[in-house]
């Protein structure tokens, strides 16, 4: 018992020294992230070589072409730009991910946004890629605040019919109190039971994108943390829980980054989730109902 409660303690401190260091590198880095940051839709396989890739890359590309080949978005969180994805960015390239392009939306958002507007004007970045790149589908990796719009994209914009799989880390699907303490418009969409909230609550039969929703029971802004968890009947879920990791820490940790890439290559191959998913904190393996998949990752 000892041993068990020290070693959740070490975890905890972890979490914290993993979650300072990075809100201190990421202050560094926010100045950079606010320039748009410039697509280049050719990626690394303009010529289809293999001679520059590394191991990993290459294996990608030789095994899953249509995942390589599949642009991804990455969109940040209230308050911040692109530079919250370096890492996670650099991540997916070094996996063989050919098009990782991070989207910046208005720092104003915060006070003067609205998410069905950020959704809408996201989903003409989209269509914008698409064109650019000629591929008809989409990948999408949200934080937190851009994990619910691009939801609400998919769910009431019709985005379902560009983007293939939502990964979604540390997004408040239920809200948060934590928004009680803005009086902003958008706050007013962020508190449990708000009328944004209930709309996305509401049927949406045939949608086609897979969603994986990852959250941690260390996260500081979505509160209760259980709130970050994805429920719906007519929704494709995979549910994954991290422990040890806050919430600024979430686009920055090594399993995240991982689980992130592993579910994009797999896309629609494997059984997902449909409906919720039960969580047991005693289990570390993952846990399957029938279509019903979770799974906890402890460092």
């Amino acid at each position: 018992m000892g041993n068990g409660v020290l070693g959740r303690l070490a975890s905890t401190l972890r979490g914290v020294a993993v979650e300072s260091a990075w809100l201190a590198a990421h202050a560094a880095l926010y100045p950079w992230g606010a320039m748009a940051e410039r697509l280049h839709p050719d990626g690394p396989y303009v010529h289809y070589r293999t001679d520059a890739l590394s191991p990993a890359a290459r294996g990608l590309l030789v095994s899953a072409m249509d995942a390589a080949g599949t642009p991804i978005l990455l969109l940040h969180g209230i308050g911040d730009n692109r530079s919250v994805f370096a890492v996670l960015g650099a991540a997916l390239r070094r996996r063989g991910f050919g098009v990782v392009h991070a989207v910046n939306y208005s720092v104003l958002t915060a006070v003067t946004g609205d998410v069905r507007t950020a959704a809408s004007m996201f989903g003409e970045q989209v269509e914008q890629i698409c064109e650019l790149t000629g591929s008809d589908r989409v990948h999408v990796v949200g934080h937190s605040l851009g994990g619910l719009i691009a939801r609400y994209y998919v769910q009431r914009r019709g985005g379902d019919e560009r983007v293939d799989t939502l990964v979604m880390l540390g997004t408040p699907h239920r809200g948060t109190v934590a928004a009680y303490l803005l009086p902003t418009g958008l706050a007013k969409q962020l508190r449990p039971g708000s009328q944004l909230i209930e709309e996305l609550d509401e049927p949406a039969p045939g949608c086609r994108t897979k969603f994986v929703s990852v959250w941690t029971p260390a996260d500081q802004i979505v509160l209760p943390q259980s709130n970050a968890r994805l429920t719906h009947p007519d929704l494709d879920i995979e549910e994954h829980c991290l422990r040890d990791v806050g919430h600024w820490a979430l686009p920055v940790d090594s399993r995240a980054s991982r689980l992130v890439a592993d579910c994009l290559v797999r896309g629609h191959d494997l059984p997902s989730e449909r409906a919720t998913s039960q969580y047991d904190p005693l289990r570390t393996s993952p846990i399957t109902h029938g279509h019903s998949a979770s799974s906890e990752l402890s460092s």
